[in-house]
């Protein structure tokens, strides 16, 4: 049978059997139960017209919660909207129970903004263009 299978290899593929794929895996690992209660955690920043200009996608999952993007908006920078973003994603983590929070970033990204916040460096992996390297942390909380 897997004989008959044809591998294709695209860098653009079709958003229809991007869902696919996508599908598949959420349908194996909902039939065994194995993402039963995980729970989007959406932070978002406005300015005064209502206009987003930052925010955090993140999940949580029992007692972990997962940042997925964290994003502040060019001329919003540097003045602690970051920062107020990621303590509310806390915050709301600690209110569901959560323990642990763990993100990923890249080392042009941000990863002295995690470690003022309270994130511990777990693992660091190179192999990327001119030197850059991806950074994991992660940081125990106080559940509410």
């Amino acid at each position: 049978m897997s004989e008959s299978i044809r591998i294709e290899l695209t860098d653009q593929p079709d958003p229809e059997e991007v869902r696919r794929v996508d599908a598949g895996l959420d349908a194996f690992n909902n039939a065994g139960g194995r993402l039963e209660g995980v729970e989007r955690l959406t932070v978002l920043a406005r300015d005064e017209a209502g206009d987003v200009v930052g925010g955090v996608l993140a999940r949580s999952w029992g007692k972990s919660s997962d940042v997925l993007i964290i994003w502040v908006d060019e001329p919003h920078r540097g003045t602690g909207l970051g920062r107020r973003l990621m303590e509310r994603t806390e915050e709301e983590a600690c209110r569901r129970g959560c323990t642990l929070i763990y993100l990923d970033t890249f080392t042009f990204q941000a990863p002295e903004f995690y470690e003022k916040l309270g994130y511990q460096e777990d693992l660091r992996i190179g192999g990327f263009p001119d030197g850059i390297e991806k950074v994991h942390f992660s940081k125990r909380l106080t559940p509410a």
